[in-house]
């Protein structure tokens, strides 16, 4: 989906107020169904998730988390609901077999550093993963999923957006009352900068939680100077437009769908079209980069790099043993 405007326009819009009958209803009960006990998995989770809809770069985070895992000379394994794919799993990964139409876009690049599975079950992916060699999960997303107990949960906040409004969904960005939330987490990563996820770090601050402070770099080179026709199918394509300027290339033109958006052959031709009358290359995410035709478009890579990854690295062995 695509964010509403009003969602970043203050709590007090004429439509966030609207709707908050509704996102009180939603909130709710997203907020019950935290509370609820999970069950216990057969290895350590540590699960990355968001307050939010939207892109936050939980990605990043579970790939980068998963790195400081393999450094310590742990397995770990990514577990994910593999959104946007028919696959209800479990179903160990294959990306030489399977597609994002049939596991997700996420699971596919996860599957690029490690064993992956796709489970809408989670205890029964939790399972699988142990089945494939792991001795800690990494689980992408799931925060507000109570059915598979955390070892450790950290909440991925976008510098720039923060909470939004404030308010729950479809009044606001917040998928249950923030209040509601905190109790769910240990810590928070704080990507990028921005007012928004200053004041989200000031009040994980007040209550006593860490923040691990990243930013997303790009992970290759060969944009310099190069004119450019970017788009993306993610939670925030103004962050990918960024990104790609810092790298020196000339954007062109920019086009903006929404979040797993299903590119259809109309969409193909309209972006090949403009990318002809402008003379520009077409760019776009990794993660729309799988769910396109071999060699239709140029992926620019990203990684999250910490401030201190040591001490992200402590919290996650301190949950370990």
């Amino acid at each position: 989906m695509r964010e509403p405007a009003f969602w970043s326009a203050g709590p007090e819009h004429p439509a966030a107020r609207a709707l908050a009958p509704v996102a009180g209803f939603y909130g709710a009960l997203t907020a019950r169904r935290m509370d609820r006990p999970g069950l216990a998995a057969p290895c350590p989770v540590i699960c990355l998730g968001n307050f939010t809809l939207g892109g936050a770069g939980k990605t990043p985070a579970a790939r980068a988390v998963a790195a400081l895992l393999r450094e310590g000379g742990l397995r770990p394994a990514f577990l994910s609901r593999g959104y946007g794919g028919r696959l209800r799993g479990p179903v160990r990964v294959e990306p030489g077999r399977h597609g994002a139409d049939a596991v997700g876009d996420e699971p596919l690049l996860l599957a690029r550093d490690g064993p992956v599975v796709v489970s809408r079950d989670r205890p029964a992916g939790a399972a699988l993963c142990r089945e494939a060699g792991a001795d800690v999960i990494v689980m992408d997303d799931g925060l507000q999923n109570p059915s598979l107990a955390k070892n450790l949960a950290l909440a991925v906040v976008d510098g720039g957006a923060g909470h939004g409004n404030g308010r729950v969904v479809p009044a606001g960005p917040l998928r249950a009352p923030a209040h509601r939330q905190w109790p769910h987490v240990a810590g928070v990563i704080l990507i990028g900068e921005g007012e928004p996820g200053e004041r989200v770090a000031a009040e994980a601050a007040g209550r006593g939680l860490p923040v691990h402070r990243g930013r997303l770099v790009p992970d290759g080179g060969g944009f310099a100077g190069r004119r450019v026709l970017a788009f993306a199918g993610i939670g925030r394509p103004g962050k990918f437009f960024d990104t790609l300027r810092e790298t020196g290339a000339r954007l062109a033109g920019t086009r903006a769908f929404p979040d797993h958006h299903p590119f259809r052959e109309a969409d193909l031709a309209a972006l090949r079209r403009e990318a002809d009358r402008l003379g520009a290359t077409l760019v776009t995410t990794e993660k729309d980069a799988v769910r396109l035709p071999p060699g239709f478009a140029v992926a620019l890579p990203v990684r999250l790099v910490l401030a201190r990854p040591e001490a992200l690295a402590a919290q996650v062995r301190g949950v370990l043993g």
